[in-house]
């Protein structure tokens, strides 16, 4: 390195520290996020972090503080931003020019609801008009609604080549770095990437969720101007689901006919054929246990705050499941039952063919208040006269709150809510609880 790039490079690093001590002047709430980073000077990109280090190119630093002194602190804000709501661990399915403009778009807004002079800088003014017009469409500003949001509004990825300079501040491209990355690697064995990538998720969700607890007095003191920050942090902190997972929980053990090549031997098998020609010295099990559902209740709140529409795409989607996971013995014992206040309807389904035919024709009935009492009074009759043989659990979906049984049933019961505001609703110790977006159904 020559003297005028460590000059260069010796300046760089104070503007970003006088830019830190700004931040944490305004946000003490921020204090440890703003510590966090580790300052490593690059020549190939702007700014960028891989959640541990802030790569910075010096070039890139001077240039916008001679523009705008604001801006380093903006940029920095930003990117801090962008690793309290965890955005470089993204799905892998998601298109990345989208995600981008979605992470951008959710940290400006955020720092513009702040509204805080030593953070504001002409590129408010360019941001107006598409923040308003993703306000106007959504209730909730985070990363995952804007990128569902453009791809809806913006089919192809050459139009948001127009918006995306004035949300810009740093470049994402070490966030999909899988091996080889910047830094990585913190000692021990295995992938030092990798193991270095989990460390730092761990680092970022304790911050997450501590800053949720340091928000209820910030938020006292800025009146409502934490809004997008507090629903940006609810949405990380939220525990995510994999309903495909939690469908299994409610498995039973039966025989199916199938090979079972877990205690099958192939070396007496193949040593047969070759010492007796088409003689093999032991068979394959024609046998298996598998874990599959046999026995279960799906119950549905059809009440009129839950749509006829979301219902058809659970039990689709519970369907959908079902099917690819193999989890169907030939014959079956399902109940869907819609209640509102009382049950509404019984539907029994005995095999595959019955669900396909119920999917075509079916109807919700009730739109009425909703109960959860007559489901389980009417379940636990069932039980008593003999319909299920080993009842093994219930799901019950809905999307409001209602009066829950006093006494814990005989079978596992789980509650599936679908909600996109991010509550947190209460329900009996002995139940399961899941929470649902709408857009995961």
């Amino acid at each position: 390195m020559t003297e005028e790039q460590k000059k260069s490079d010796g300046l760089a690093r104070e503007i970003l520290l006088l830019a830190r001590n700004t931040l944490l002047v305004n946000l003490r709430f921020l204090d440890l996020a703003l510590s966090r980073f580790q300052m490593e000077p690059v020549e190939d990109s702007t700014l960028m972090t891989d959640g541990t280090h802030l790569f910075y190119n010096p070039k890139h630093i001077l240039k916008n503080y001679m523009i705008s002194q604001e801006s380093t602190a903006r940029d920095y804000l930003h990117i801090v931003f962008h690793c309290v709501f965890k955005h470089m661990y993204m799905d892998p399915s998601l298109e990345r020019p989208y995600w981008d403009l979605a992470c951008d778009i959710a940290v400006e807004n955020v720092i513009n609801e702040l509204e805080l002079k030593a953070v504001t800088t002409p590129k408010v003014d360019l941001q107006t008009a598409c923040i308003q017009a993703i306000k106007k469409e959504l209730k909730f500003a985070t990363a995952e609604k804007i990128y569902s949001f453009l791809r809806q509004t913006m089919p192809d990825p050459g139009q948001i080549a127009n918006i995306r300079g004035a949300f810009y501040s740093d470049n994402h491209e070490v966030w999909y770095e899988t091996a080889g990355a910047r830094g990585a690697g913190n000692g021990g064995s295995g992938d030092p990437h990798r193991e270095s990538k989990e460390f730092t998720k761990a680092f970022w969700d304790k911050i997450a969720e501590r800053m949720q607890v340091d928000l209820e007095h910030f938020g006292k003191r800025k009146g409502n101007q934490p809004g997008a920050m507090v629903q940006n942090l609810a949405a990380v902190n939220r525990e995510k689901y994999d309903y495909t997972s939690f469908l299994k929980k409610f498995a039973v053990l039966g025989e199916v006919m199938k090979i079972n090549d877990d205690e099958f031997d192939y070396t007496f098998y193949t040593y047969g054929l070759a010492l007796y020609e088409n003689m093999p010295l032991i068979e394959p099990l024609e046998y298996k246990d598998v874990k599959a559902i046999k026995e279960f209740v799906i119950a549905i709140d059809t009440s009129g705050s839950t749509s006829g529409e979301l219902v058809q795409k659970f039990v689709q989607k519970t369907y959908n499941i079902l099917k690819s996971t193999e989890s169907f013995f030939s014959k079956i014992n399902l109940h869907i039952i819609q209640c509102d206040a009382d049950v509404q309807e019984d539907k029994k389904i005995t095999c595959q063919e019955e669900f396909d035919e119920f999917l075509k024709t079916m109807k919700i009935r009730g739109l009425g208040g909703t109960d959860f009492r007559p489901v389980f009074q009417y379940v636990d009759q069932l039980n008593r006269e003999g319909e299920f043989s080993n009842l093994k659990g219930l799901i019950y979906f809905t999307d409001g709150c209602g009066d829950f049984p006093t006494k814990k049933p005989d079978y596992e019961t789980a509650f599936v809510f679908v909600d996109d505001d991010y509550n947190n609703y209460d329900v009996p110790p002995w139940a399961i609880k899941l929470i649902l977006q709408r857009d995961e159904i």
